[in-house]
C-alpha cells in the first residue's frame, strides 16, 4: 500500500501496516522488513503494528513530504511540470536529525526495543554511521551519499568506522549498537539543575560581534559589548546566561566560545519541580 493511500486514512495506519505485514509474512519465506514513513505524529504506532504483524525488522526513515520552492514567474511549486507542481520527498543530510530521533524512539520503548532497525536518512560518513548505530540501528542503508560519490563512499565509511571502533575499543558492531539509547530520555527527565555558561576565548575572538547580535536580539542579552584599548570587546554576563548555546553556534571560529558546566548539587526533573502544577511529590 502506498504512503499516499495510507496518509488518506491516517487513523487506520497501524491497522494497514499490521495487515499488510501479516500478508507478506504468510506468503514468503524471505525476511520481511517494513519501511516506516516519518510523515506521522508518532512513529511508535506503525512500528508496533509491524511487530504485531510479524515483521522481522523495520527500516526508517522514508522521505519527508515537502515542497522545495516556488517558481515565482510561473507561480507553481517546483519542479514545474506543464505549469503545475506537487510535493516530493525530502532526503539526505537534512533529515538525519529526524531519523535519529525516530530510531531512538523505537529502540528505547520497552515493547519495541528488541526489534531490529535498519537506519536510513543522511548517512554520508563513518561518524553518521556510528551515530545511527549508537541510537539503536542494527544495519544501515545509504542512498543520497552514493548518488553523489558512488558506491566507493561506503568503503570509506567502513574504514573510518573500523578505525574509530579500534580507537574506542569496540570489537564488534553489537558493542556500538544502542549504546546511546539509555541516555536518550524524555525531555522531562533531564536534570533541571544542570547549568552551563558561555565562555569567550579573548585570544581567539576576532571581534566580529555575531555572538552579541544573536544574544542581544534573539536570546537573553547576556553578552556585553564594550571597547578595550580602542577595540571591540565582548564578554559574557554570567548571571544572565542561560546556556542556550546560540552564541557558540553563530561564532565563526572553532572553540572560541565554549559552554562551561557549572557545579550543581543534586538532581531535579520536571515531574518534581516546584513550578510544575502537576508535580509529583517524593513519597506520595
Amino acid at each position: 500500500m502506498s504512503e499516499r493511500n495510507m496518509g488518506a486514512a491516517v487513523g487506520q495506519v497501524p491497522e494497514y501496516v499490521e495487515m499488510v505485514t501479516r500478508w507478506c509474512k504468510q506468503n514468503t519465506r524471505m525476511p520481511v522488513i517494513v519501511k516506516l514513513t516519518p510523515n506521522i505524529t508518532n512513529i511508535l504506532m506503525p512500528a508496533r503494528a509491524a511487530l504485531r504483524g510479524g515483521a522481522d525488522a523495520v527500516s526508517l526513515i522514508n522521505t519527508i513530504q515537502s515542497v522545495i520552492g516556488v517558481d515565482l514567474d510561473q507561480m507553481a511549486p517546483m519542479p514545474v511540470v506543464d505549469g503545475q507542481g506537487t510535493h516530493g520527498g525530502y532526503c539526505g543530510p537534512a533529515v538525519k536529525p529526524i531519523a535519529l530521533r525516530m530510531i531512538g524512539d523505537i529502540a528505547r520503548e520497552p515493547d519495541t526495543a528488541g526489534l531490529p532497525i535498519s537506519g536510513i536518512g543522511g548517512i554520508g560518513s563513518w561518524r553518521d554511521a556510528a551515530e545511527f548505530l549508537a541510537m539503536g540501528a542494527t544495519t544501515l542503508q545509504v542512498c543520497t551519499a552514493a548518488m553523489h560519490y558512488g558506491f566507493r563512499i561506503v568503503e570509506d565509511m567502513k574504514d573510518g568506522l573500523c578505525a574509530w571502533m579500534d580507537h574506542k575499543g569496540y570489537a564488534t558492531i553489537n558493542d556500538v549498537t544502542g549504546r546511546a539509547v539509555r541516555q536518550f530520555v524524555p525531555w522531562n527527565q533531564l536534570n533541571m539543575k544542570f547549568r552551563t555558561i558561555a565562555s569567550i576565548d579573548q585570544d581567539a575572538c576576532i571581534k566580529c560581534g555575531l555572538c552579541h547580535i544573536a544574544c542581544e536580539d534573539t536570546s537573553h542579552q547576556a553578552i556585553a559589548k564594550s571597547r578595550v584599548d580602542g577595540e571591540r570587546h565582548y564578554e559574557v554576563i554570567d548571571e544572565e546566561c542561560v546556556g542556550c548555546n546560540l552564541c557558540a553556534h553563530v561564532c565563526p571560529i572553532d572553540d572560541c566560545i565554549t559552554m562551561q558546566p557549572q557545579p550543581v548539587e543534586g538532581r531535579l526533573t520536571w515531574p518534581e519541580h516546584p513550578d510544575n502544577p502537576a508535580r509529583v511529590t517524593v513519597g506520595s
